[in-house]
């Protein structure tokens, strides 16, 4: 027999979640009831984040957007990434967080560095007043962009990355190869773009918010150069071949996805960085 979720199983649900009860004793509650596990807990998960998503919204955040997701539901060791497996290293809730271990192999990682070094010079970031571009102390790297699809190794490494995190290629801004030597360093900050800038509606119309982005590790300092996530005391070791993908559904800090790039000690570190945008990035 089919079972129908309810308003009044919803508001059951949440009711229980306000009283501080488990989601694992709600579900054992559910199914002592008769439910189905499989309906009891989509049941669950469904009406959480919709009550959740309602509180924020009323808080007056801005509403969530759909963002990019591997498929971490069973737990797996390696993910599918079309022509390559890519381990799981590690992931977090909040924020929504992956360190993928594989992701580039070291003849990708070298090919990279070489076809970007002739096209180095001084990073920029977005201009927040004009939606432009600008030289920022916060961010002292040399840096370069590859437009999307513009050989075939930034082709063969987008369509994995649209593979791995279930996002269209159109999607993705093009692939930033960066340059970290000893005292550089990139300052925490937030990669979406904030509503409340000046800029940001000239910037939204190229593809609307960046929702996603992969920091991968084309080389390893000796010292130093991981990406770090000061709110939640997390740190990624640049570790050659792998990335740390990251996801943020809402242009705010509740994503918890304040992160930087912290100063190479001892040698120089290199990374691709790919920014994924809710819609084509044009």
């Amino acid at each position: 027999m089919t079972q129908h979720i309810t308003p009044e199983l919803r508001q059951w649900i949440v009711s229980q979640a306000q009283a501080g009860h488990s989601l694992e004793s709600v579900l054992e509650s559910m199914k002592a009831s008769g439910w189905d596990e499989d309906v009891a807990t989509d049941a669950m998960e469904s009406t959480l984040r919709d009550h959740l998503e309602t509180e924020a919204v009323a808080k007056g955040l801005p509403p969530s957007v759909p963002v990019p997701e591997p498929a971490l539901d069973d737990s797996p060791l390696y993910l599918d990434g079309g022509d390559r497996r890519v381990a799981v290293l590690g992931s977090m809730a909040l924020p929504r967080l992956v360190v993928l271990g594989g992701l580039l192999s070291d003849e990708e990682c070298d090919e990279l560095i070489a076809l970007a070094t002739p096209r180095l010079s001084r990073s920029l970031t977005v201009a927040t007043q004009t939606g432009g571009e600008e030289v920022h102390a916060d961010r002292t790297s040399q840096g370069m962009f590859f437009q999307r699809g513009e050989n075939g190794l930034v082709s063969k490494i987008e369509a994995r990355l649209a593979k791995l995190l279930n996002w269209p290629v159109e999607n993705g801004e093009g692939l930033q190869v960066l340059q970290y030597v000893p005292g550089t360093e990139y300052r925490p900050h937030y990669d979406y773009f904030d509503p409340s800038e000046p800029g940001t509606p000239t910037i939204l119309k190229r593809g609307g918010q960046r929702v996603g982005t992969v920091v991968m590790y084309l080389n390893e300092p000796e010292k130093g150069g991981g990406t770090t996530f000061p709110g939640v005391h997390f740190e990624v070791a640049p570790k050659r071949g792998n990335a740390v993908f990251f996801s943020y559904e809402r242009p705010h800090p509740s994503t918890g996805t304040l992160h930087g790039g912290a100063p190479v000690i001892e040698g120089e570190k290199w990374i691709a960085t790919k920014w994924l945008r809710e819609g084509e990035f044009l």
